[in-house]
């Protein structure tokens, strides 16, 4: 029988008139007992206003930016005695919690254990759950970034661990065929392209000789320092290993076919770290080998003379950069209206320049509506604003994105909760609508990065030995390795927008720095994205050379709640790029003497 009940703000002491700086939830969210609802400020601390009951909510009663006090009303809840679904936690990144002030360590909820219904029925049949051909108190399904790190941290923290993964190797998609091998040929394609440049410093080499067999040999080294050494830590901690695909067959068994047969594997706790997959265009001749994706690419099988790449986000274009480098004529079509169109236009806008000047064309609104595979080459069609007459290349590079794995593993047989396109559903501790199973990393939800899946992992093996924890990080960062490259944090200035955060703006030139310009590459810019009034930082981005590296200052600073002024008294060292982020926060402050800031803005 459901109930609606009027939410509002319980007694918050001498305090009145607080400002409500973040709202957890939507209508139509399912809550459980003791969920945050708002976050408020106060000019001493931050609190979180919680659920009194588990239910539907029905309709938000304030918004960000509001004044509240005790009594004000939040939200209608429907009160109902169905178990909840779980409500996936937005990552940090694309909400307002950047806004949150942290004093120490942001403080944990003390929250009953979610789908209490579930965990009840998990425990009383905990004894009678058949045992299969082999057993752990923790089985990870997927050994890839997040997988192996949740392997890792449940050993460490006691518990008895299997390690199922479908591959020859550890390491997953990121190791073994995607962050390692494209950073180790981005190296490559850095020297290649300096070297190239350095002409106009009065140094000329002669043009490269290159070696795929020798440059495959070298990036294989790469992988396999790294594949062994995980190898290495899983036998340190005691972690059994599974060579195998596995797919669930009980709520508390998974079925795994190896070389040597199938095997049943039993589990008290299971974290689902199963990933994704590329994604395809429907309708095109896949089976064609000049066809490829970033696996196929990789390879390094043959370095094309005219290479289409379909997809203007990070994966196509950090591919785009290698082959470039390698002698590849180079065009890129996009059906957004930017390159890597999750970021903001100022930062594409030094990439964009640069690669217009070294690539044959950039399709931007414009999609590929057919691909004629000859012995001569594939003659592509396109449509769209900045469509051309049909071209031929002789290889295409499809990097439209990735799909996450949620169908794959026999996840919804069981009653997993999966969306449509295939995210499996969790809280904020990663836990899926069964209490005792959790997902983490590609299968649990964007941003699709490995730096999240870790995260993720440790987070999971941490609530699952019994830690008080959830997910609080504030942003998760995004780097494209692109030449430059492009890195950005935090709320986006079009994110800002949209949620009606009065923010602002400031842009560093990298033409002002000294020490860029004495590497010629002053090309780049460094911004940051503020709270008007308290100049605290919400969002960050930088395009330029080691664009990558020089992104974690602010996301420390923005999980150390630093303000504009905090980061402007902080010496850097000089001549360096990290100083960009120094000049900008005080460009904010209207301190900066290396550049002229007109006086209305000091």
């Amino acid at each position: 029988m459901n109930q609606e009940i009027e939410i509002k703000v319980p007694d918050i002491g001498d305090f009145s008139d607080v400002s409500v700086i973040e709202v957890l939830v939507s209508a139509g969210d399912r809550v459980e007992k003791e969920t945050s609802l708002i976050t408020l400020e106060t000019d001493k601390a931050t609190m979180e206003v919680p659920s009194p009951q588990a239910g539907v909510i029905k309709t938000i009663a304030v918004k960000v930016g509001d004044k509240v006090s005790e009594g004000s009303p939040i939200a209608t809840l429907d009160v109902t005695e169905q178990t909840a679904t779980p409500e996936r936690t937005e990552p940090a990144a694309n909400r307002t919690e950047n806004t949150i002030e942290k004093s120490g360590k942001q403080q944990q909820k003390e929250t009953s254990p979610p789908f209490t219904q579930k965990t009840s029925e998990q425990t009383q049949s905990q004894n009678d759950t058949p045992r299969g051909d082999l057993h752990a108190e923790v089985v990870v399904l997927g050994a890839g970034p997040g997988g192996y790190t949740a392997a890792f941290r449940a050993a460490d923290l006691g518990k008895k661990v299997i390690l199922i993964e479908r591959y020859a190797t550890l390491g997953g998609v990121c190791l073994n065929v995607g962050c390692i091998p494209s950073k180790a040929l981005l190296h490559v394609a850095r020297i290649i392209t300096e070297a190239e440049e350095a002409e106009n410093q009065g140094i000329t080499f002669g043009k490269p000789k290159i070696s795929l067999e020798k440059l495959g040999a070298w990036k294989k080294t790469v992988i396999d320092k790294l594949t062994k050494g995980l190898n290495t830590l899983a036998k340190q901690r005691e972690v059994d290993i599974l060579h195998g695909t596995g797919q669930f067959v009980s709520p508390n068994m998974l079925q795994v076919v190896t070389e040597s047969g199938s095997k049943s594997v039993s589990f008290e706790h299971c974290i689902i770290a199963a990933g994704s997959s590329v994604s395809r265009i429907p309708g095109l001749p896949h089976d064609d080998p000049r066809i490829i994706d970033s696996t196929g690419a990789l390879k390094l099988e043959t370095i094309p003379k005219h290479l289409l790449v379909i997809g203007g986000g990070i994966i196509g274009l950090e591919m785009a950069t290698v082959y470039s480098a390698l002698g590849s004529k180079i065009s890129i079509v996009e059906f957004m209206d930017q390159l890597i169109p999750s970021a903001d236009a100022d930062l594409i806008k030094p990439l964009y320049r640069r690669l217009k000047k070294r690539y044959e064309a950039i399709y931007l609104n414009t999609r590929v509506t057919n691909i004629d595979a000859k012995k001569s080459g594939l003659t592509v069609s396109f449509e769209g604003e900045n469509a051309t007459g049909p071209q031929t290349y002789d290889s295409i590079l499809i990097a439209t994105g990735r799909h996450p794995n949620g169908f794959k593993i026999g996840a919804e047989s069981i009653g997993i909760q999966i969306d449509d396109k295939g995210f499996i559903r969790v809280d904020n501790q990663l836990r899926t609508n069964f209490s005792h199973i959790f997902a983490i990393g590609d299968i649990a939800g964007n941003p699709m990065l490995a730096h999240k899946a870790t995260y993720e992992g440790k987070l999971a093996a941490e609530v699952i030995a019994g830690h008080k924890v959830a997910f609080d990080a504030r942003a998760i960062p995004s780097v494209a390795y692109t030449d430059p490259e492009i890195a950005w944090m935090g709320l986006t200035e079009r994110e800002a927008r949209q949620q009606g955060i009065d923010y602002e703006k400031v842009s560093f030139p990298w033409a002002a720095s000294g020490r860029a310009i004495s590497m010629a590459r002053d090309e780049g810019l460094t911004q940051l994205i503020m709270d008007k009034k308290t100049r605290k930082i919400l969002g960050a981005g930088i395009a330029g050379v080691n664009a990558g590296e020089l992104i974690a200052e602010t996301m420390l600073a923005l999980e150390m709640g630093a303000n504009m002024e905090d980061i402007g008294l902080t010496i850097h060292p000089h001549p360096t790029l990290s100083e960009t982020v120094f000049f900008a926060a005080e460009m904010a402050e209207g301190t900066i003497t290396d550049l002229f800031v007109p006086k209305k803005y000091r």
